[in-house]
C-alpha cells in the first residue's frame, strides 16, 4: 500500500508528518534499505489481515480532519448559497409585472361557461379590455349584465371559417393601432371518451376540428394584431396532451395542440411574442359532466355490433361509472387555478412555457408523462374495466 501525498510548490517545506501517514505507516512492512521496494505479500499470507488493514487504516484518517477536508466544506457551503441565491432570483424574476395594463386588449375564446367565463369576469375587474367570444347568445347576454362596459361579447363558433375572419376583422377595428396584447385560445370540447373500437371516424372529427383547427383558425387570424403588440398567446391544452387517458378525438387534438403550440412558440420568438400552454388536469366543469359522457357512450353502444357487445359485456358501461367515481377525490373545483395560470403568462415580464394546473396534474399526470410507457400502461390500465370475453372474436 502506497500513502497519497500532495504535490509541494518549488521552495515550499514539507509539512509535519500527520498522524494519518504514522497510521498507514505503522502498517506497512519495515525494510532496512531506502532505495529497496516493499515486498509482495507472501502467499501463506491471510488476504482478510491484508484487507482488514486497509479498512482500518481508511476509518482511522476519514475520523481525520485535514486541510483539505476543511476546503471541502467550505467548497459544499459556498455551492449551496449560490444555489439558494440562484432560487431567490429565479422566483423574484417569475414575480416582475408588466407596467400598465388598462389600455390593453385581450381576446378570449370559449368564454360561455367554465375557464373562459371565469377568466374574462376576472380580466375586466383586473382592467383589461377583454373581448369575450361566446357560442350561444343567452351566455353572451349573462356574461355582458356581470361585467364593466369594457368588456365586449361577440358571438363566435370557432369551426366555421368566415365567422373567424369576420370577427377577427371587428377586433382590428376595436383594438386600432394598439394591437391585441393578448390571445387566450380556451374554447374546447370533451367529444365521446370511449373504447377505440366503438368509435367512428366522425366521433374523431367533431374534437379535432373544435380543439386544433379551430384554434389554429383563430389564431392564424389573430395573429398580425397580436405581432403588432407584441404580445402574448395562451393555448389552453389538458393533461390528455400528455398523457392518452381514454379512446376518442380528445387526446389526439390535445397533443396536436401541444405540437402547434411548441412550433408557433419558436416561430413567434423573433417578433416579441411569448407563447404559453396551460395543462389542467381534472376539473369539475360542463366539459367533464360524468352524466351527458355516459349518454354519449350508450348512445354509441345502442349501434355497436353484437360481437364487440359480446367482448366487453352488458354491465360494462355500469362499471365503467362506478370506477370513475372512485376518482371524484381528485377532481379539482377550483377553476380559478387555471385562470391563475393565465394571468401570469398575460402579465409577467418573464412567463413560461408551460404551465400545470390543478394538484392532480402537478402531482400524478405530468410526472407519470415522463415514465417509461411500461409504467405508463400499468398505471392506467388499472383503471380499466375487464371485459368480458375478449376471446369472442
Amino acid at each position: 500500500m502506497y500513502v497519497l501525498r500532495a504535490r509541494r510548490k518549488p521552495g515550499e517545506s514539507p509539512p509535519p508528518e500527520d498522524r494519518c501517514s504514522q497510521v498507514a505507516q505503522s502498517f506497512l512492512p519495515q525494510h532496512s534499505g531506502q532505495n529497496r521496494p516493499p515486498p509482495s505479500p507472501s502467499p501463506t499470507a491471510s488476504p482478510l489481515l491484508f484487507i482488514s488493514s486497509k479498512v482500518t487504516i481508511f476509518f482511522y484518517c476519514s475520523r481525520e480532519e485535514s486541510p483539505y477536508h476543511i476546503q471541502g466544506g467550505k467548497m459544499f457551503f459556498w455551492v449551496l448559497a449560490l444555489l439558494i441565491l440562484c432560487g431567490f432570483l429565479w422566483n423574484y424574476k417569475r414575480q416582475l409585472k408588466i407596467a400598465d395594463i388598462t389600455d390593453k386588449y385581450i381576446f378570449i375564446t370559449g368564454c360561455d361557461t367554465g375557464f373562459g367565463n371565469l377568466a374574462a369576469r376576472t380580466f375586466d375587474k383586473k382592467g383589461f379590455h377583454v373581448i369575450a367570444a361566446c357560442l350561444t347568445e343567452s351566455e353572451s347576454i349573462a356574461l355582458k349584465a356581470e361585467t364593466s362596459e369594457r368588456l365586449h361579447t361577440v358571438l363566435l363558433d370557432v369551426t366555421d371559417p368566415e365567422n373567424v375572419k369576420r370577427t377577427a376583422q371587428w377586433v382590428k377595428n376595436q383594438v386600432g393601432e394598439k394591437g391585441l396584447w393578448g390571445l387566450i385560445n380556451n374554447a374546447g370540447i370533451l367529444g365521446v371518451l370511449a373504447p377505440t373500437d366503438w368509435l367512428t371516424v366522425e366521433d374523431y372529427r367533431e374534437p379535432i376540428e373544435v380543439n386544433l383547427f379551430g384554434l389554429i383558425s383563430v389564431t392564424l387570424n389573430l395573429l398580425p394584431l397580436v405581432k403588432k403588440a407584441r404580445g402574448r398567446i395562451i393555448n389552453v391544452s389538458s393533461i390528455g396532451g400528455r398523457l392518452a387517458f381514454s379512446g376518442g378525438g380528445y387526446t389526439p387534438s390535445k397533443y396536436a395542440v401541444e405540437g402547434f403550440n411548441d412550433s408557433l412558440r419558436r416561430d413567434m420568438k423573433a417578433f416579441g411574442v411569448h407563447v404559453s400552454c396551460i395543462e389542467p388536469g381534472l376539473f369539475k366543469t360542463g366539459l367533464s359532466d360524468p352524466i351527458k359522457a355516459t349518454e354519449k357512450k350508450l348512445a354509441i353502444w345502442k349501434h355497436l355490433s353484437p360481437d364487440i357487445k359480446q367482448q366487453y359485456g352488458e354491465g360494462y358501461i355500469e362499471k365503467s361509472l362506478d370506477k370513475l367515481k372512485g376518482t371524484n377525490s381528485f377532481v379539482n373545483v377550483d377553476l380559478s387555478l387555471v385562470v391563475e395560470c393565465m394571468d401570469h403568462a398575460l402579465t409577467s415580464l418573464f412567463p413560461k412555457t408551460h404551465y400545470a394546473a390543478g394538484r392532480d396534474a402537478k402531482t400524478f399526470w405530468i410526472p407519470l408523462s415522463h415514465m417509461p410507457a411500461v409504467l405508463q400502461d400499468f398505471l392506467l390500465l388499472k383503471q380499466k374495466i375487464e371485459l368480458a370475453n375478449p376471446k369472442a372474436v
